[in-house]
């Protein structure tokens, strides 16, 4: 979905992050910005599965950490990932120790979680375009129940 009517000139990132947060979150692509659809019950806890299982793993030996919902400002877009994995030496650490609020770089790997009113395409375009800026993967998680529910309909 996309909020707003096009511009003649086009928002700029630094426009576009001095906008109100919205709730669910917006997105600015190519210009566009673009609202999440808000997640549900089944697509947040395969979230907060994923991330767990990479936590369990990637945290102890700090290797990475999974964020859910963790905005990444690069290359004039402003994306908000189901799920982005920072390498360890990629985290925004503060002096005191703590992780900086705002990521100005590009994911090293995002995952998307396909909700049924979203369309696989742009997510698979938002995927490329953080790939084609240096993020190392890009996963388009299709759950079971959505694939069961693409097959059977009319």
């Amino acid at each position: 979905m996309t909020i707003g009517h096009k511009q003649i000139k086009p928002l700029t990132l630094e426009e576009f992050l001095a906008l109100p947060e919205t709730e669910p979150a917006s997105e600015f692509i190519a210009g566009e910005i673009f609202l999440k659809p808000m997640p549900k019950l089944h697509h947040s806890t395969l979230q907060m599965q994923i991330a767990t299982a990479i936590n369990c793993i990637a945290k102890p030996a700090k290797l990475a950490l999974a964020f859910p919902e963790l905005r990444c400002n690069f290359a004039n877009v402003s994306i908000v990932p189901d799920l982005v994995v920072l390498r360890w030496e990629n985290i925004p650490f503060q002096a005191d120790g703590t992780v900086a609020d705002v990521v100005t770089s590009v994911p090293d790997w995002l995952i998307e979680i396909l909700a049924p009113e979203q369309s696989p395409l742009r997510l698979m375009n938002k995927i490329g375009i953080a790939i084609t800026n240096g993020s190392e993967l890009g996963q388009l998680v299709i759950p079971h129940r959505l694939i069961r529910a693409m097959i059977f309909q009319k």
